[in-house]
């Protein structure tokens, strides 16, 4: 049974990664379950055994960006670090996911550059509305309480940093995305968050 339960996992990522692949380079209506299943070297039944349609297959595969999202926003709400560490943090550990985990990355951007916003996708996109907000409103705490211990001037509101914290890091991401070759992330990615703690000390 246990083996069983291991080849129905390892099916069922080899099913995801074909379609983080034909999603990333073909956008969600371009790509249909038989080149998902061509390209996993599946037919068209392993795949709905682990997924529905095409609509859940996709979830799954967006799930990968917004996971490890979710999971930055819980790491960013545990006590033990000061806030401004704990904005400093979430600010790094973003980066690191984009340069080095490969699914986050395509998954982000398969959401960023190659969905179509339909009523298809009104599920998907009520989560990751949730999860953004979920992740301003973490952010906008931290600079509260930064800005309550003197680490962060109190010259704009908790509410207006929070928004360029996340959309700096957004407007990074979604750049670098659409032209990585425009700069290196995993060499600029120290600089991209030190100029963006710095502009918050002196906010």
């Amino acid at each position: 049974m246990r083996r069983t339960k291991e080849d129905a996992e390892k099916t069922r990522l080899k099913i995801i990664e074909a379609a983080l692949t034909l999603f990333s380079r073909n956008g969600y209506s371009n790509t249909t379950l038989a080149m998902i299943g061509t390209e996993a070297g599946f037919s068209r039944g392993p795949i709905y055994w682990h997924f529905k349609n095409k609509d859940d297959l996709f979830e799954a595969v967006l799930a990968y960006s917004q996971e490890p999202l979710e999971q930055l926003v819980a790491q960013a709400r545990s006590a033990g670090l000061s806030p401004l560490e704990r904005i400093d943090g979430f600010v790094r550990s973003w980066f690191a996911l984009l340069v080095e985990d490969a699914w986050f990355r395509q998954s982000f951007e398969i959401l960023l550059n190659k969905t179509e916003l339909t009523e298809a996708m009104l599920t998907t996109l009520e989560r990751e509305r949730r999860l953004t907000q979920s992740m301003i409103e973490t952010l906008e705490a931290l600079v509260c309480a930064a800005q309550a211990q003197g680490q962060i001037p109190q010259g704009q509101t908790a509410g207006q940093l929070a928004l360029m914290i996340y959309t700096q890091l957004m407007g990074v991401t979604q750049t670098w995305l659409f032209a990585p070759g425009l700069f290196d992330l995993n060499e600029q990615r120290g600089f991209f968050a030190e100029r963006l703690l710095r502009s918050l000390q002196q906010s």
